[in-house]
């Protein structure tokens, strides 16, 4: 009997043991934004606890990785770089998901959805708010020049991949509530003003032309901005992987701070 006493003692403490661990890596989360729910997903890095405040990236992925299974997303891009360099990545990572036939910066309620992800995940996981970062590729990378221009100061700094301002007409045809002004470029560069600023593109994309990013870079610089600019001589559109494995992007990432 006593025996018996004990393993029983013993079998909830190991259970109260589980329960108090938090889980890191990639998680499954979900939040709900007027009628719908959506899917996304958040990274802790493995020595996440609740006793400090956290970095905090949110992360738009690019039209490939579209849908409502809240686990693509993470197969492409920043997900991709931090399976391979985890120490490197030290941060709390959002992870939204855009749904098919729609794009980042043209429907309100993706915007909503990505926003309510972030919102809801930094205050589960104690996120920093002089430390959140904008990241996106390809479509997340139009997605993160329109976003930044809408929420300026939101971010301390961001990471722009094989992105664009001025949205291709076969975009537009198929998502009219894309707006552009006469002047995006030096529109979008005013707007964000001193944000700092890494952009990345391969000079041999044929999905979103180099140029793009190379106005951009052109635009901040003219603007007074606080800008890096990183292109990668043949390489096509896929430029992520380069990027984010990139020893000194997530140094100069989490070096960024909002002042206070």
């Amino acid at each position: 009997m006593h025996s018996a006493l004990l393993l029983a003692v013993a079998s909830l403490l190991f259970a109260g043991s589980l329960i108090a661990k938090q889980e890191t890596g990639f998680l499954n989360r979900t939040v709900t934004v007027g009628s719908e729910t959506y899917k996304y997903q958040v990274y802790l890095p493995p020595d996440w606890n609740k006793k400090q405040a956290w970095p905090v990236i949110l992360f738009l992925h690019g039209a490939g990785e579209r849908g409502d299974d809240g686990v693509t997303q993470t197969q492409v891009g920043l997900g991709g770089g931090i399976r391979t360099h985890i120490d490197r990545w030290p941060a709390i990572v959002v992870m939204p998901q855009c749904r098919k036939d729609t794009w980042w910066s043209s429907d309100a309620k993706m915007e909503a959805q990505a926003f309510a992800a972030l919102e809801k995940s930094m205050k589960e996981f104690h996120g920093d708010p002089s430390r959140v970062y904008l990241s996106g590729l390809s479509m997340g990378g139009y997605g993160s020049w329109a976003y930044a221009t809408k929420h300026p100061g939101k971010f301390a700094a961001m990471i722009v991949i094989c992105g664009g301002v001025k949205v291709p007409e076969s975009i537009r045809n198929r998502f009219p509530n894309v707006i552009e002004s006469a002047d995006p470029y030096t529109d979008v560069a005013a707007k964000i003003g001193k944000t700092p600023v890494w952009i990345f593109h391969g000079d041999a994309d044929v999905a979103v032309p180099v140029l793009e990013s190379r106005k951009m870079n052109d635009a901040l610089k003219a603007a007074g901005g606080d800008v890096r600019y990183t292109e990668y001589p043949g390489v096509n559109h896929n430029s992520w992987d380069k990027a984010y494995g990139e020893t000194d992007l997530p140094k100069w990432l989490f070096a960024q701070t909002l002042k206070k």
